[in-house]
């Protein structure tokens, strides 16, 4: 009876649900336009610049719970999925992999910096110094 009670605890719990994943950029890098398939190119290595024709950079957080939720919800990839689509890429010069952050905090810091670099964090890990492009329900 307790297992059940806590079971359903954890599953109605806020701390059990995902949390919402946003594309942020500085404020600095203009006005930028990103729509969710523009979000999904960039990110599977298909282009390397906005609609406007504006060159961007990306950020990858950390190995982890928060990368690999962000790929499946915006790619529909796993995280075995994107490893091997990436290596393709690579291995054919056709594409290279995002700048990969050690932590949240450098992610941001780097964002936060550097315009026209396009990275994804957790809504509540969004500063005033960060713009936010497109949310991943």
């Amino acid at each position: 009876m307790l297992l059940r009670f806590l079971t359903a605890f954890a599953l109605l719990s806020p701390l059990a649900s995902p949390a919402e994943l946003v594309i942020v950029a500085s404020p600095r890098s203009g006005a930028i336009e990103l729509s969710r398939e523009q979000a999904e190119k960039l990110y599977l290595g298909r282009t390397t610049t906005l609609a406007d024709g504006t060159p961007v950079k990306l950020v990858d957080l950390p190995s982890g719970a928060t990368r690999d939720e962000f790929y499946l919800k915006l790619t529909n990839k796993n995280p075995s999925q994107i490893l091997a689509y990436r290596s393709r890429l690579v291995f054919t010069g056709r594409a290279y992999p995002p700048l990969e952050a050690e932590s949240v905090t450098e992610a941001r810091q780097w964002l936060a910096d550097t315009p026209n670099l396009i990275g994804y964090l957790e809504r509540g890990d969004v500063t005033g110094n960060l713009r936010i492009l497109l949310r991943l329900p």
